[in-house]
């Protein structure tokens, strides 16, 4: 038992480093800042941060979510990415264990989750986040390649229909970064659990803008990354299970 627990609170740690990470990426690809040489800093003053200001969670709750120079509030997205992506990696190593497929649905995860963030504030998901996707996909196929025919018509089934149905809109039904997220997800996932994460997706976005139109006033354009990141998600941890439910009550 305390083995088990040490390994998951390794895992946890682990996560919530990777999640400080993503904030680096959520931060500075839109602004096409380096990810590599430049230091982190306050947004406020500038003051470079010392290792003591980046430990992962800790650091925040040791300053009160503020800048330890200038006091400016610092944003509560940090702890939360942190914080989410620590869980989540808890969560895929629950369900897999500790396999080859743990550390590429970890990996998906983390792309998800930043590219959710971004996709979100800017109504884009960016070109190197489906490039590492696509990787993660034939990584994961490679360890799978009798199953190659399953992943081949999942980046196909779902992704094709999306295309139609940007060239027919001209783009305002969908974005094209979309097209390729459900492009290298359905690679990754196989064709079974694509169409269920994109039919997730397309639920959780329409409820939850509805709601946001309603009570912010949000206006009828929405950001589809972060719902389809929400599908595959789900489907990753739970699709197999819902589908053989779903079809076994028709036996």
């Amino acid at each position: 038992m305390l083995p088990t627990i040490l390994l998951y609170i390794v895992i946890f740690l682990y996560g919530i480093v990777i999640g400080s990470f993503l904030n680096v990426l959520i931060y500075r690809i839109p602004k096409k800042e380096n990810i590599v040489t430049t230091r982190s800093h306050c947004m406020n003053c500038g003051y470079q941060l010392r290792w003591y200001d980046l430990v992962p969670l800790f650091s925040y709750l040791a300053l009160g979510g503020r800048c330890r120079k200038c006091k400016a509030h610092i944003s509560a997205q940090y702890p939360i990415i942190e914080a989410l992506n620590g869980v989540l990696y808890l969560l895929v190593f629950w369900k897999f264990g500790m396999s080859v497929d743990s550390l590429v649905y970890c990996l998906l995860f983390s792309a998800l989750l930043a590219l959710s963030v971004i996709d979100f504030r800017t109504y884009e998901i960016p070109v190197g986040f489906n490039v590492f996707l696509l990787a993660l996909g034939l990584i994961h196929g490679a360890f799978h390649y009798t199953q190659w025919l399953d992943f081949l018509i999942g980046f196909l089934c779902v992704s094709v229909f999306l295309l139609i149905l940007y060239y027919a809109t001209g783009g305002r039904a969908i974005g094209g970064g979309d097209v390729k997220l459900m492009a290298v997800c359905g690679l990754l996932l196989g064709w079974k659990l694509i169409i269920f994460a994109f039919l997730l997706g397309c639920i959780i976005g329409s409820v939850i803008h509805l709601i946001r139109m309603k009570v912010s006033g949000e206006g009828h354009v929405l950001a589809m990354g972060p719902y389809l990141s929400a599908g595959v998600a789900v489907a990753v941890l739970w699709g197999n299970e819902f589908l053989q439910w779903y079809l076994g009550l028709y036996h």
